[in-house]
């Protein structure tokens, strides 16, 4: 693969799979990742996305397809990779019976780091992900929003280049979730290239761009407004009585994609096969066009526009 003619790219992957006996855990992944941004995998459980990044990282093997990440070629060069990176993975890696300095310093040997300049950065880490009151408490008896913070501060101890997350704010309340997205865009302005992987749709919005995978397939990719925009469906939101009814009545037309109830309110995706989404409703419903509103798309909608969980 040649990286000459697109060097601002931090990862580019060409037809990347990996099988598990007759499991296609990723089928033929394309992947081109910007420098200096956030790039999300977007996905429910078992969909490819640890599979990927276990790959894009050096440690899994792909069955077959070409990955160049930061200039190297894997996995011939991930031993070169692993100085360079951070991995962040979903369940906390860290050792409980040590303290939060204790697992700092651990991690700093790793990586070759003593004297003043491991005092050094510790200290400036413990200050960034305020930690400096929690030094000395064991990462055991830490909070998950805590333990989250120090294991991002493990994870960029030695300032990679790149930085792979692994669902890392699945045990975190919506607080901590927030601050942790402010602390990752502080490190894309400073220099550093992240790719997270999320279930979450407010998260998947955050990142510059992102790939909605099902099943080991990208079925889109880009910014989340391109996304949004160029969804193959039409939204419309039906405000009127008996939306239960309505709901089960609607799911069964082949024209619309999915049906979902917002309060008193029932979302309603329609393919954009169809030229008049409000005359299609009214057509088979007897509901007055006045309860028919067409609204902007979201990225939950583009996500269910994308995959198979198209009935709700």
């Amino acid at each position: 693969m040649n990286t000459d003619a697109m060097p601002d790219l931090v990862i580019q992957a060409k037809q990347l799979s990996r099988h598990f006996g007759e499991l296609k855990a990723i089928d033929k992944l394309d992947l081109n990742i910007d420098k200096n941004r956030i790039y999300g995998f977007l996905g429910p459980n078992g969909c490819g996305k640890t599979t990927a990044i276990r790959m894009l990282t050096g440690l899994l093997k792909p069955t077959s397809g070409e990955i160049q990440v930061l200039g190297l070629s894997l996995p011939k060069d991930a031993e070169k990779l692993r100085l360079r990176m951070g991995y962040m993975t979903q369940k906390f890696s860290l050792y409980n019976d040590l303290t939060v300095k204790e697992n700092l310093q651990f991690i700093a040997k790793i990586y070759g780091i003593s004297g003043t300049a491991q005092k050094s950065r510790i200290d400036e880490l413990l200050s960034i992900y305020g930690l400096n009151q929690k030094q000395q408490q064991l990462a055991a008896s830490m909070s998950g929003g805590q333990r989250q913070r120090l294991a991002l501060a493990a994870a960029t101890l030695h300032k990679p280049d790149l930085l792979f997350l692994d669902e890392p704010t699945s045990a975190v309340d919506p607080e901590n979730r927030r601050e942790f997205w402010e602390q990752l865009f502080d490190l894309c302005d400073q220099g550093t290239s992240i790719l997270v992987s999320t279930h979450y749709m407010d998260e998947a919005e955050r990142c510059h761009k992102l790939a909605i995978l099902e099943d080991g397939v990208k079925r889109a990719d880009g910014t989340p407004e391109q996304l949004m925009n160029n969804i193959a469906a039409h939204v419309v939101e039906i405000e009127a009585e008996g939306l239960r009814h309505l709901k089960q009545q609607l799911v069964t037309l082949p024209d619309i994609v999915t049906a979902a109830q917002l309060g008193a309110r029932l979302r309603v995706l329609i393919k954009n096969t169809v030229s008049d989404p409000i005359g299609f409703l009214e057509h088979h419903t007897d509901i007055e066009s006045n309860k028919f509103t067409i609204v902007r798309p979201s990225l939950e909608d583009v996500f269910i526009a994308c995959t198979g969980s198209s009935r709700q």
